[in-house]
């Protein structure tokens, strides 16, 4: 109500307990004016007139109110992380606790604060730069570093910029493996050897800086020398790429022959010793042969003679055609002997047979070696 509002009892600074006036210009009752402002806002104490300008609120709709604001407010602390994420809580700013995948509720704002990080993305970070390599060479590298979150609670609090940091510390590990090799090393062969050192590098660094990420996979994407000389290294290149394949050759060339000559030696080896072990064999036969001859000989010479003559004659004329002409007939006729087809007749023997007889043997017995067909067919008639 306004204070100039005509009307008996309707100054404010004049209304005493009983209605009535404390003084016609006295300051007004600062107590009692803030014990009808609280009964006025929760619904105590005295009730103004009901003729007055204003009604208050009830207290059952202000509590209902309340309850509702704070119902809302509490549910403002739900929240849901995926199963690819982890939930880090903060208290007041400060690292509280880390939450699975799920549903999950924090002490509303401002008292916990949730931060929800992925931790199973895998991202990605390329660099490429002029280095100096150990010979004193430049090299153009490319670089590709593909990484993930291994802590939430690490990549939160322990550095400002986690990504950023892996950055420099990827610049830093390869121009240091780079500089620790040789540039031929690292254009030919030591791609693959040069990408797990920097990767070994990069990962103990992060660990230390205890960034709360690792390193997945770092491939070299590129490296060749300044565009100013690429050509030339082209040309190197070449030649040894040469060099290579020649010295394969002559190596694979090498392991073909190499077998094939062990293997004739072996097989000659082999040769020899069988032909030692049937020489030897054969001599020892023909030692017990003739040491046989020799008792049967003395004890019947003429038989034993008459019987080497016949298997000798049987050896010798069973690889010969043989032609048997009755010279007792007494005729006269011209015989006609068709030597041509004799000779196309007689069986062709990879050897000659052997006529020979042990030396020992022929000296005792008389038969002389070689036996002479012409002497034998003498003996016949």
């Amino acid at each position: 109500m306004a204070w100039n509002e005509p009307g008996p009892n309707r100054d404010p600074w004049n209304q005493g307990p009983g209605g009535g006036k404390r003084g016609g210009d006295g300051p007004p009752d600062l107590d009692e004016l803030l014990r009808r402002l609280k009964a006025r806002l929760g619904g105590k104490g005295p009730r103004p007139p009901s003729g007055g300008g204003g009604a208050g609120l009830p207290a059952g709709l202000l509590g209902v109110a309340i309850a509702v604001i704070a119902a809302l407010w509490l549910f403002t602390g739900f929240y849901v992380v995926d199963e690819q994420e982890r939930g880090v809580v903060m208290r007041f700013g400060a690292y509280s606790r880390t939450t699975v995948p799920g549903w999950g509720w924090h002490a509303p704002w401002p008292v916990e604060k949730v931060e929800v990080v992925n931790v199973t993305q895998v991202r990605q970070v390329n660099d490429r730069a002029t280095m100096l390599t150990k010979d004193e060479n430049i090299v153009d590298v490319e670089l590709t570093v593909q990484y993930r979150v291994s802590s939430a609670e690490q990549y939160l609090f322990s550095v400002d910029d986690p990504d950023m940091t892996l950055r420099q510390a990827t610049k830093s590990a390869v121009r240091e493996t780079v500089g620790r090799s040789e540039m031929d090393f690292i254009l030919t062969e030591g791609r693959e050897a040069i990408a797990d050192r920097t990767k070994q590098l990069l990962q103990d660094r992060l660990d230390a800086y205890k960034c709360g990420l690792i390193v997945t996979e770092v491939n070299l994407q590129q490296a060749q020398p300044p565009e100013a000389v690429q050509s030339a290294f082209a040309d190197a290149i070449k030649a040894r790429e040469d060099q290579q394949r020649i010295k394969n050759e002559a190596e694979a060339y090498a392991n073909d022959r190499l077998p094939r000559a062990r293997g004739a030696a072996a097989r000659q080896l082999e040769e020899a010793q069988a032909y030692r072990d049937q020489v030897i064999a054969r001599a020892e036969g023909d030692a017990s042969r003739f040491s046989q001859l020799v008792a049967e000989y003395r004890k019947a010479p003429k038989v034993t003679r008459d019987r080497l003559y016949l298997d000798t004659m049987s050896t010798v004329l069973s690889g010969s055609s043989k032609v048997l002409v009755d010279t007792k007939s007494g005729s006269n006729q011209m015989l006609y002997l068709p030597l041509e087809q004799l000779m196309k007749s007689v069986p062709k023997t990879d050897e000659a047979p052997d006529y020979s007889m042990p030396q020992g043997m022929a000296g005792r017995s008389g038969i002389s070696t070689p036996v002479d067909p012409a002497r034998t067919r003498e003996r016949g008639r």
